[in-house]
């Protein structure tokens, strides 16, 4: 449902497997769908006496759409790991693993006029081991 305080923002997750040649998107959804606006979310940390100052940054947390392919967490997307996720060249995730990146992508579009917000990825790396024999 579209109101006063949501944002019409496209959205999509890609998956790209260490050495893979391609990444395979596994998620579209819309910023829209949100539970709770940005402001309700403010509202709630503030009165629970999380200090918040001009400039912090906020994030969204996961934003699931109303279908299957806008699912907003591989717990969801891979239903629980019971519904492994096909990726490009073959291979299959039920949870994403060491190696594998994530890419995120948005736009927002009107009239004819796109506006793209880039892109941001990140790589899992393998936890450090630590010796903890002394």
């Amino acid at each position: 449902t579209k109101s006063d305080n949501s944002f019409d923002i496209n959205l999509s997750v890609e998956l790209l497997p260490e050495n893979a040649e391609s990444a395979t998107v596994i998620s579209e959804t819309n910023f829209k769908y949100m539970y709770w606006s940005m402001a309700q979310q403010l509202t709630h940390h503030t009165i629970t006496g999380c200090k918040v100052e001009v400039g912090d940054m906020m994030g969204s947390g996961t934003i699931s759409g109303p279908t299957p392919d806008s699912y907003g967490s591989m717990l969801e997307i891979a239903w629980n790991a019971t519904k492994p996720v096909e990726l490009e060249g073959g291979s299959t995730r039920t949870f994403i693993e060491d190696g594998d990146t994530v890419i995120m992508k948005g736009y927002s579009e009107k009239d004819g006029i796109r506006v793209g917000f880039g892109e941001v990825r990140g790589k899992v790396l393998p936890a450090l081991n630590f010796d903890f024999d002394v």
